[in-house]
């Protein structure tokens, strides 16, 4: 039943892409609406974390970075945690919420329902929105993000019912190199009691200050935040197929030529997006007192 009703709902998302998009666009207004009304809580518990130095100064979060010059502290937890658990507040106060368990995907996983989302779809009620925090400091502001193979949905091929779903193997083009990426994601699932639940894939950037390296109250305090959505799998690849419109889309991530290919990352270019769709990235200016 769950293999019958899965190519039914890709035959139906195949020839309905803009219910897709709708629904991506439904999406993102929600999340910037949730950053524009919590900004002011969201700027006062990142930025706590500045001020709480003294408690932590002698166990620093240890730099994962390549080649690090050691003038500031990894930030990554602090953006996870300001903005997991509020996102999760938003969507459980203005929308049926699942915490279904899934092995893989991004930073922050919902299963969401509701009824605006059955008009706009049609044959469901219910997305899973995917939103992965990538906080930054100044040097690493890029306009783009990078992205892991368990982060971007896929074309979602399952051909018998035995087979199990895989996706073809995108590629990661660069000025000057290429490679392989192997996304981990398909475009939907189809949940135990029949709800086939599309994925939908966003990018909440915080951008950090480095005033001190030494802290003094300041630190790195929160400037800026930019909001971020990836087509699903079925644009990606299918209809209309952005890949082969937008080829510089994805480009080739930070990986050395020794981590395994299917681990390979990719950076998704953010103008790219905009030409896709200008509403697909936002950025909000934080005042940094």
């Amino acid at each position: 039943m769950q293999f019958r009703q899965y190519g039914d709902a890709m035959s139906y998302f195949c020839r309905n892409p803009d219910k897709l998009i709708d629904a991506e666009k439904f999406v993102f207004d929600e999340i910037d609406h949730f950053i524009r009304i919590a900004l002011p809580e969201i700027v006062r518990d990142y930025n706590e974390a500045s001020y709480l130095y003294p408690f932590w100064k002698n166990y620093p979060p240890e730099d994962r970075g390549r080649s690090p010059k050691h003038d500031q502290y990894p930030w990554i937890e602090v953006g996870e945690h300001v903005f997991g658990p509020k996102l999760s507040r938003y969507f459980s106060a203005n929308f049926s919420v699942r915490d279904s368990g899934l092995p893989s995907g991004s930073d922050d996983r919902y299963v969401v329902s509701g009824l605006k989302l059955k008009e706009i779809l049609g044959i469901t009620d219910t997305v899973w929105v995917f939103i992965d925090i990538k906080s930054v400091g100044p040097r690493d502001n890029f306009a783009h993000a990078v992205m892991s193979n368990y982060q971007i949905s896929g074309d979602g091929i399952w051909e018998n019912e035995n087979a199990g779903v895989t996706n073809s193997v995108m590629r990661a083009n660069g000025a000057r190199v290429a490679h392989d990426f192997h996304c981990s994601i398909p475009p939907f699932y189809v949940l135990s009691d029949g709800t086939v639940v599309p994925v939908l894939v966003y990018i909440i950037k915080p951008i950090y200050s480095m005033l001190s390296l030494s802290f003094q109250g300041r630190g790195q305090p929160l400037e800026q935040i930019s909001l971020a959505s990836i087509p699903n799998g079925i644009l990606l690849c299918r209809n209309p197929n952005y890949l082969s419109k937008f080829p510089s889309l994805l480009f080739p991530g930070k990986d050395d030529k020794g981590k395994d290919p299917r681990k390979m990352r990719a950076r998704i270019s953010f103008s790219d997006l905009q030409r896709i769709d200008a509403w697909r990235l936002k950025t909000y200016q934080v005042r940094i007192s």
